[in-house]
Order: structure tokens, then C-alpha cells, then sequence
């Protein structure tokens, strides 16, 4: 899939003229035999689940789906009797024509291919509802004026969905930095690492890491890491007879009466009680 800013350069590029635009409630027994699409479609799914097949691939369509349809796909569309789709389109013809270094270019459908195609996650389904909506609205009427809405209102559509999927690749990227530092912290929690040094090794400010971390894993990053040190300190504890200021060295506390406390605090016993308590020994 194209960057998001990628996406908005090709779209940015092209001339779209409708088709045809609907609202459809399907029947609890809706299925439509493969099909060659002639052409190029946009649906949204907004109720319902059902499966869509593109070239031989199952899709699920549910609400906050959005198809793609190309020329040349071939498509098996169907409804589960229970919970029937419901869904708005956008059937259009389309071509490419900008202006750059001050020559005119065009190019048309054949030359090059719509940049979106197949099925795409959507998170803000109300917008682009409000927008199909008013598509539909203004295709019910004619007039030189209500074309011009209706082409605006394309732009919006489009405008919203590249938008939609930019914060989508935000948020990804937030939860891989996130993974990141979960994942040094593991390897790396002897050694003395701050929540500067966190937050700076995934690019976000201190308060803003330290909430992102708590939401996605459950723990601020303290926390998670103090318990990363714990578990390992209670693994020494019962496996070996290391004194407690190695264990607590080991572990990355170069005070042992300090780890003793933090100890207590997360497990409810000292670390000489949880080792006689849990310990093994011989006989056992």
C-alpha cells in the first residue's frame, strides 16, 4: 500500500466523474455469483457482515470496511442472513490530469491504475458516512452548481480517507515504538534505564510515552520494568544461593535495601521469606 502522503500525491492528480451513487439495504439471502467488474467502485460497508471475494481471496465486509473495485477484478459478493450488509457506493470514471513544470499531463484510466484497490480498515466511519450521504443526496438532483458540490464532496471523501489512514500509520508506529522499548527492557533491565532514556529511544516526550505505554501494555513503564526485575530476582532467589546484593546487582539495583523494599511491595514478602518459602531443596 502507498504512504499516506503518497496516496494524497495520486489522488491530488486525478479528475473523477461520477457514475452512480447508492444506498443499499441487502436481503437476508444477497449473493451475487462471480462477477468481471467494468467498473471502478468504491463501497463502504456501514451494517452487517458478509463476505466479498476479489481474484480468489476472501474478504470479510463488515461495518468500517471499504472496497475497492478495479476493471478486471473478479468478485463474489454475498450476506450473512443474519446480520444482512448494508452499504453506500460510488461508481465513477476517472483520469488522471495535473499541471507540472508548467506542461500539461494526462493520462487516462488504461495508462494508469486507481491507487486505491481491494479492502481497507476505516476508523472514522461517521465522516465518511455523512459524506456518502450527501453524495447521494446531491446525485437526486441536477444543475451546474450541485456538480460542483458533488465533485467537493469527492474531495472530501478522499481527503478524509487519506487522512483515516495516515493516523492509522501513526498510531502504528507509536505501538512499534512502544514494542521497542518493551523489548529492550527485557533484554537490558540490569542496567540503569530511565523513563528519559525510554521515552527518547521511541521518539516521544516523557508524559506522552509514559501514556501511550500504560495504555497499550497495561503498566507505566516503571512499573514494568520494576516487575521485568522482580520476576528475574525471584527466579535467582529459589534457583540459587547468590547472597541478595548480587541478586539485587544482577537485577539492576545497586542498593539491596532498596530492592528489598521494592521486593515486598510487588510480591507481599521479603526476598529472604519468598526464597525459604519457595526454595527447592532435595527431597523435593
Amino acid at each position: 500500500m502507498l504512504t499516506p502522503g503518497e496516496l494524497a500525491s495520486r489522488l491530488n492528480k486525478m479528475v473523477i466523474s461520477i457514475l452512480l451513487v447508492g444506498h443499499q439495504k441487502c436481503e437476508d439471502n444477497w449473493h451475487q455469483k462471480p462477477r468481471t467488474i467494468k467498473y471502478q467502485s468504491i463501497w463502504l460497508i456501514i451494517r452487517g457482515k458478509g463476505t466479498f471475494t476479489i481474484n480468489g481471496t476472501h474478504y470479510p465486509a463488515e461495518a468500517g470496511r471499504l472496497f475497492s473495485f478495479a476493471p478486471g477484478m473478479v468478485v463474489e459478493r454475498s450476506s450473512d442472513p443474519e446480520q444482512p450488509l448494508e452499504y453506500y457506493f460510488l461508481r465513477f470514471h476517472y483520469t488522471e490530469c495535473y499541471e507540472e513544470k508548467e506542461q500539461w499531463i494526462y493520462r487516462s484510466a488504461a495508462e494508469s491504475r486507481f491507487p486505491l484497490e481491494g479492502m481497507y480498515t476505516v476508523t472514522n466511519t461517521p465522516q465518511l458516512i455523512y459524506l456518502f450521504e450527501q453524495l447521494d443526496t446531491l446525485w437526486k438532483r441536477r444543475g451546474h452548481m450541485t456538480a460542483m458540490r458533488r465533485k467537493i464532496i469527492i474531495q472530501e471523501l478522499l481527503l478524509t480517507l487519506v487522512a483515516d489512514f495516515r493516523t492509522q500509520k501513526a498510531e502504528g508506529d507509536t505501538t512499534a515504538a512502544i514494542e521497542q522499548t518493551q523489548d529492550y527492557m527485557v533484554s537490558h533491565y540490569q542496567e540503569p534505564l530511565t523513563l528519559e532514556s525510554l521515552a527518547q529511544m521511541a521518539g516521544l516526550s516523557v508524559s506522552h510515552y509514559s501514556r501511550l505505554f500504560k495504555k497499550y501494555v497495561g503498566y507505566s513503564p516503571i512499573d514494568y520494568l520494576t516487575h521485568l526485575r522482580v520476576d528475574r530476582a525471584k527466579e535467582l532467589l529459589v534457583l540459587s544461593e547468590y547472597r541478595l546484593k548480587s541478586i539485587a546487582g544482577s537485577v539492576g539495583y545497586t542498593d539491596e535495601f532498596y530492592f528489598s523494599r521494592i521486593f515486598k511491595k510487588v510480591t507481599g514478602f521479603s526476598p529472604r521469606e519468598y526464597a525459604k518459602k519457595h526454595r527447592f531443596t532435595p527431597d523435593h
